[in-house]
């Protein structure tokens, strides 16, 4: 077959058109959901059949990458349930009276540096979705939470760049053992900080007036039995996710199923005696979760992940290697690939062909990867698992993100990273 139609460039043609009926997806009328899971499909389909995999060697290939996708979907679906389980109770009415100011501006740096450290605290994944979840309660008008919610995912992403627990990238090269924990809180969190921090000045400027939804007073909301309570124990249960991994060493998602699992046993017990309760109760809640938005991540992932297993990822880390002799302009072009392609991959074949043995623990390599796969991906919004949660929950275009976020975060990543440099 000639180098033309070889099977690589055809895999790479069915993701690009694959790809782009995401990014169109208003223009062509088709859901995203139903491209990406329809791009998985061809594209797994391409590298067994265009390669010519054995079928025993493409199942396990696959299976491989089904087991790592399946933990991010495991994990997203145990913790929209308990958002979905928080909202039913009415519990975020709880706090958003005290969140709540008429100053857009004012609000724009709150929201932005809860993010920020709760991202740290957590991932950028699970605070993107409760954060937002938070911006529904404080400004119902969608138009009005725009900005708001494109900071919520630069700031959740830039947080989780900085701790080990915050991104998947980050905890990939500290399980790895390219960096330790104080190392990387120490070196990376200053320029974090200032990726978050000059998109959020620039949209400082262009934020004008003030919230028009009235300051709400929490006396006059009528709460759900035990809204109070299921509020406390569901932000437990969010921070106990890394404290589990922390304790057992086993992945986020079964710590996450374990709070999903104890917060199903506390509302059966407090509301099993009340039929009228029936809707606080989980078996309800889950017909509430956005499955839609999971069936997503699944396309996506796994798509990449065909790419992955074909080997072009790695090719086309080997290429950067080759033809670009600076190792931070390689870390540059890995951050602003992963606003295009999934972070995940692109780390992992950057493990691969950098050595602990060339590049010791904590290398300033190690370092300039973590911070750019982190934050790079806030480029675009299908760049993060936090802009893909965005999409699905806000239902955001991908050219409304790109109008509004990719100049200005862009700008802001590559500040971050020449301060990094210089510093």
């Amino acid at each position: 077959m000639s180098t033309l139609f070889s099977p690589h460039v055809i895999l790479l043609i069915v993701f690009v058109l694959g790809y782009a009926a995401i990014i169109f997806e208003y223009q062509i009328k088709v859901n995203k959901t139903a491209a990406a899971l329809m791009l998985a499909a061809l594209c797994w389909i391409a590298y067994v059949i265009g390669d010519q995999v054995p079928v025993k060697e493409g199942l396990e290939v696959l299976s491989h990458h089904v087991s790592s996708v399946s933990q991010i979907l495991f994990f997203l679906l145990g913790a929209m349930t308990l958002v979905e389980l928080i909202d039913s109770h009415k519990g975020f009415d709880t706090v958003v009276h005290y969140l709540h100011t008429h100053s857009m501006r004012k609000m724009l740096w709150v929201i932005s540096f809860i993010s920020f450290f709760l991202s740290a605290i957590l991932d950028n994944l699970t605070t993107t979705i409760l954060m937002i979840s938070l911006l529904r309660k404080l400004i119902p008008k969608k138009s009005e939470r725009f900005l708001m919610s494109v900071m919520v995912v630069v700031a959740a992403n830039a947080g989780g760049a900085w701790t080990p627990i915050g991104d998947v990238t980050t905890t990939m090269l500290w399980i790895g053992g390219q960096i330790t924990t104080l190392s990387v809180i120490k070196e990376i969190f200053f320029a974090s900080l200032v990726s978050m921090i000059i998109p959020l000045l620039y949209y400082t400027f262009t934020v004008k007036g003030e919230s028009t939804i009235p300051k709400k007073d929490i006396r006059a909301i009528e709460l759900e039995p035990g809204a109070h309570l299921i509020f406390v124990l569901g932000i437990l249960s969010f921070l106990f996710v890394p404290i589990f991994k922390w304790l057992t060493g086993l992945p986020p998602f079964m710590g996450m199923i374990f709070s999903l699992s104890f917060m199903w046993l506390v509302t059966d017990i407090m509301h099993h005696k009340y039929e009228q309760r029936q809707h606080l109760r989980v078996p309800f809640i889950l017909t509430k979760v956005d499955v839609s938005s999971i069936l997503f991540f699944l396309g996506i992932l796994l798509s990449v992940n065909a790419l992955e297993a074909a080997g072009i990822l790695n090719d086309l880390a080997d290429w950067l290697d080759a033809n670009i002799k600076s190792l931070p302009v390689i870390a540059t072009a890995i951050g602003v690939m992963s606003a295009i392609i999934d972070n995940v991959p692109l780390v992992a074949a950057t493990m691969g062909m950098y050595k602990l043995e060339q590049f010791p623990v904590d290398d300033t390599l190690w370092m300039m990867i973590a911070y750019a796969a982190g934050t790079g991906g806030s480029m675009l919004l299908i760049g993060s698992s936090a802009g893909v949660a965005l999409m699905g929950i806000e239902k955001i275009s991908f050219f409304a993100y790109m109008k509004k976020a990719t100049i200005p975060v862009g700008v802001g990543f590559l500040v971050g990273m020449g301060v990094y440099l210089a510093f």
